[in-house]
């Protein structure tokens, strides 16, 4: 409720009178307008205070005005008036007079109606501005992390990270290290939080980087250089100084051992190999070494290491999908890791026992060399399963970040790490045994 229709009136509702928008009903609202004798037309937030009612009802039509004062009716005494001689210079005089006060008057009354129109006219536009301004702030309104802690599902789809919990911690981790920008040129237009929440969300879901500009309400050329930039710094501190210095032990392993591994005690690692599809190299000696003859596409292979519990313990480089099993083992260095006495579980296609450490062993299915199975290789070969199920699973949840689906040919040199980082943030997941589960909550 704004200042009050009326020209001769400057009430508004800061006054005690109240205010009365104009009816719905036309034949009423023209009575309205007649009787306000404005020459302005009045808009849905056009009022007229109480005091223009009788008895301040707004069943009344509204009848008090300046301009109409003079008029309310008057008691005068029926006997007939008197007559007398009137001089007519006096006569002269009161007309002169009247009319000069009439002509003042009518110029304060318009000066006062004009002020009071102007008053409204900026009241309205101010109105308008702020909701213009409410509009364009709404169309500014970038996507953050403000608008996805509350919720844990939409965190997990957007991130990866079940919690936001997780999130201010991994945050707080990086933050600890001063961040190089790619582009050698530090993003300001949107905080540090938000720049993590991109990247994580690139590596989530694979959003085009037209898409995230739009979300995030900066250039595409900005979107890289922030992804890039906070890859490289989730590769440093995840990968780097966590996962290649903290390969846990036997006896840590023994801590926390399911019941799947109850046949293999010493087991310290579980091996298997993944592949992500990547763009058709242009030169042909790539074409070939990315090839792979299993999914008849161009491809990149990875080595992805467990512990038994099904914590993601090692994680190689991505070679071309040609390279055999044996040789990303042999470059990817997991062999040094491993010590004497301990076991190695792996699939059919790891043929590495010539290249083992002294002491280590390995463990894979047998090969079907008679017609059939003996009982002792059924049993031996549901046990390896029962146990190597769990590095399966854990490639599963590495292969819910969807920029592993299809690396395009911009990211190859960056698809290592890409992959790395990755499998890091996987381990940031509820575990994947709940046997387990109250031991992690403790």
């Amino acid at each position: 409720m704004g200042l009050c229709y009326a020209p001769d009136c400057n009430h508004t509702n800061k006054n005690a009178c109240k205010m009365f928008k104009f009816p719905t009903d036309v034949t009423l609202m023209k009575k309205w307008e007649k009787l306000l004798r404005s020459d302005r037309t009045p808009t849905k937030f056009s009022v007229v205070c109480s005091c223009h009612f009788k008895n301040g009802e707004k069943e009344n039509l509204p009848t008090i005005f300046d301009h109409n004062h003079l008029k309310l009716f008057k008691f005068s005494s029926p006997e007939k008036p008197k007559r007398k001689n009137i001089d007519p210079n006096e006569v002269l005089a009161v007309n002169l007079v009247s009319e000069s006060i009439n002509a003042s008057s009518n110029i304060s009354s318009q000066v006062e109606s004009s002020s009071n129109i102007l008053q409204a006219e900026n009241y309205f536009l101010k109105q308008e501005i702020t909701m213009l301004q409410t509009k364009l702030q709404n169309l500014k309104l970038s996507f953050g992390i403000e608008h996805i802690q509350e919720n844990n599902k939409l965190l997990l789809m957007y991130t990866g990270l079940p919690q936001i919990g997780l999130f201010n911690k991994l945050f707080d981790l990086l933050n600890q290290f001063d961040i190089a920008y790619y582009s050698n040129w530090e993003v300001q237009k949107i905080s540090k939080e938000n720049q993590l929440l991109l990247c994580l969300m690139k590596l989530k879901l694979n959003l085009l980087h037209e898409d995230l500009a739009v979300r995030f309400g900066i250039s595409s050329s900005s979107i890289t250089n922030i992804f890039l930039t906070w890859l490289d710094a989730l590769h440093y501190v995840l990968f780097e100084n966590m996962l290649l210095k903290r390969f846990p032990s036997s006896a840590k392993n023994e801590t926390c051992m399911p019941s799947a591994f109850s046949s293999f005690t010493n087991c310290r690692i579980v091996l298997d190999c993944t592949e992500v599809y990547t763009a058709v190299p242009t030169r042909l000696d790539k074409q070939r070494a990315t090839y792979s003859s299993y999914k008849h596409r161009n491809t990149l292979k990875g080595l992805v290491g467990v512990s038994p519990n099904g914590t993601i313990t090692f994680l190689s480089k991505l070679y071309g999908g040609n390279t055999s099993d044996k040789k990303i083992v042999e470059r990817s260095n997991v062999l040094n890791v491993v010590q004497a006495g301990d076991l190695i579980l792996a699939d059919k296609g790891f043929l590495i026992s010539d290249i083992l450490p002294a002491g280590v062993s390995l463990n894979i299915p047998p090969f079907l060399v008679q017609s059939q199975f003996t009982v002792e290789e059924i049993n031996r070969t549901t046990a390896i399963a029962r146990a190597r199920i769990h590095v399966e699973r854990a490639i599963q949840r590495i292969k819910i970040f969807k920029i592993l689906h299809s690396i395009p040919a911009k990211f190859r040199p960056n698809a290592s790490k890409i992959f790395q980082v990755c499998g890091c943030l996987a381990n940031f997941n509820f575990p994947l045994l709940k046997e387990l589960e109250p031991m992690y909550n403790l």
